[in-house]
């Protein structure tokens, strides 16, 4: 990943000037580090195949009615949030999905 290394074995060049190719390969990481980088990263974007988005639950945590209002009002927000979300997309060329409820993990997750 020359444009992006994971890790430097040197520091940059200080000026701007011509590098040999040599210098260069002195200071990015060896193919081996990267290769390992790139393949954790692979791992790490993929969805989880049990993903659970925000405010929802398997299974019933709180048997109190108080609790249980309070995840029905944080769901209803969460709707809403998402509809406006929604709405903004149909006007935009490449939608906004980052902070998309649906999208976001329940739990904190890699």
């Amino acid at each position: 990943m020359p444009n992006l290394p994971s890790s430097m074995r040197k520091p940059p060049p200080q000026e701007k000037a011509a590098v040999t190719l040599e210098e260069f390969l002195d200071i990015v990481p060896e193919m081996n580090v990267t290769s390992r980088v790139l393949s954790v990263l692979w791992v790490l974007r993929n969805e989880a195949f049990d993903m659970r988005p925000l405010g929802y639950y398997d299974e019933e945590h709180f048997v109190e009615e108080a609790p249980q209002q309070l995840i029905r009002a944080f769901q209803e927000q969460l709707a809403c949030i998402s509809k406006a979300i929604e709405r903004r997309n149909e006007s935009l060329t490449l939608p906004y999905t980052y902070l998309y409820p649906p999208n976001i993990e329940n739990s904190t997750t890699i």
